[in-house]
């Protein structure tokens, strides 16, 4: 659902603003997360400074020593455990008996054989291109419950919150072309979905445990993404506006709009959202992400890029544009021309062109001569398609 509706009228291009919340209230500052999830080697001054210097860690079920590193070296950051929610793990199982820390909240070998979903052949389907995956019925009451209350049982009081892996749109998701036959249709699999995020919520939330989930993709099926974060805490889109240094989202019904509104939603309803950007570091990419990121932030949005897909090993790059302080949002960002918008900053001003890459550039003036990514005094921009701009003033 888009955050705000575009008029174009005599060449004037009005826009309803999501009303920007109250400054005092709100630290407005940059956030990033860290998504550490592939067990590497940690140092203790790698956790010190990345624990001063992100707001959110996702972690494993077996690092609950990381957990308590990082709110020793900062109390106020957020650990995170990581769950899938669509599947069970066989490499985690070993003579019959499962490992007592799972990437799961259910075990394969204590799995109710009822709990597997099932092609229309009857057989259990395991996950393409993932080894040892296999997909659960989350659907289904009696997975639910066990997923929920083991996850709890193992969670409460060592992590803050649960990062759930894996909340699908698309029946066919992880084996093209071949859906289950509990559910034929990518509505029926939605439905399955939204029933876990309600029949578990409460559980959650009384174990003081933080829910966010993967949503990739969410921005490919209207209304989709507000339909799961009403039962979470937030959600993670894991393909945020750039796919790689060439592959930039531009605006169009299911693009650039439809996920910079999972932001702006989400802050609206005080929900969590992280975005992940893929691209290798290139100027273009992350200007025009970065910058889309604080059109829509608020308090809780938070943004870490990755070059190499699941590569959930090292912190991302700490950019220096993260530390630049721009003050608080004068209001929610607008329209200043077909697919242009800006944000005006107390300390700054944010523009982005969403049209298509190679498309014709536009000039944005500004009342006042700012300071550019460069270091250079300007009184105006030029902006092509998929380009973005953060500029600062003295205040």
């Amino acid at each position: 659902m888009r955050s705000f509706e575009m008029l174009i009228m005599a060449g004037v291009v009005a826009v309803t603003l999501v009303p920007a919340a109250q400054a005092e209230e709100e630290d407005f500052s940059a956030k990033s997360y860290w998504l550490h999830m592939n067990s590497t080697p940690t140092s203790d001054s790698m956790i010190k400074t990345e624990a001063q210097r992100r707001t959110y860690v996702v972690l494993n079920a077996w690092e609950s020593d990381l957990a308590a590193k990082f709110k020793a070296a900062n109390p106020k950051i957020q650990t995170f455990v990581y769950k899938d929610l669509s599947s069970t793990r066989s490499y985690a199982c070993s003579g019959g008996v499962d490992d007592s820390d799972l990437p799961t909240g259910v075990g394969y070998c204590a799995a109710d054989p009822s709990w597997f979903l099932l092609d229309p052949n009857g057989r259990r389907f395991e996950y393409d291109g993932y080894e040892g995956h296999w997909q659960m019925d989350v659907g289904n009451p009696g997975y639910q419950k066990a997923w929920a209350d083991n996850v709890v049982a193992s969670s409460r009081g060592v992590f803050d919150g649960v990062f759930m892996d894996n909340a699908l749109f698309a029946c066919d998701t992880y084996h093209d072309g071949t859906c289950p036959s509990a559910y034929r249709t990518d509505e029926a699999m939605r439905d399955a979905y939204r029933s876990m995020f309600a029949n578990t919520r409460q559980q959650f939330v009384d174990a003081g445990l933080k829910t966010v989930a993967n949503m990739s993709n969410a921005r490919l099926y209207e209304g989709a993404w507000d339909s799961y974060v009403e039962n979470l805490d937030g959600g993670f889109d894991e393909w945020w506006l750039t796919f790689g240094d060439k592959d930039l989202l531009s605006e169009y019904p299911e693009g650039w709009s439809r996920q910079v509104a999972q932001i702006a939603d989400n802050e609206a309803k005080g929900k969590i959202t992280w975005v992940q950007p893929h691209h290798s570091g290139a100027e273009q990419p992350f200007r025009y992400a970065y910058a889309s990121y604080l059109l829509a932030k608020g308090s809780h949005a938070a943004i870490s890029e990755i070059e190499e897909t699941d590569r959930y090993d090292n912190a991302s790059e700490w950019r220096a544009e993260y530390d630049w302080d721009l003050g608080a949002p004068a209001d929610s960002y607008y329209a200043v021309a077909s697919n242009v918008f800006r944000r005006d900053f107390e300390c700054g001003t944010v523009l982005v062109n969403a049209n298509k890459t190679g498309s014709s550039a536009v000039t944005v003036r500004l009342p006042e001569a700012q300071t550019n990514e460069k270091g250079a005094s300007v009184r105006s921009v030029s902006l092509a398609g998929t380009t973005g701009s953060v500029l600062r003033k003295a205040c």
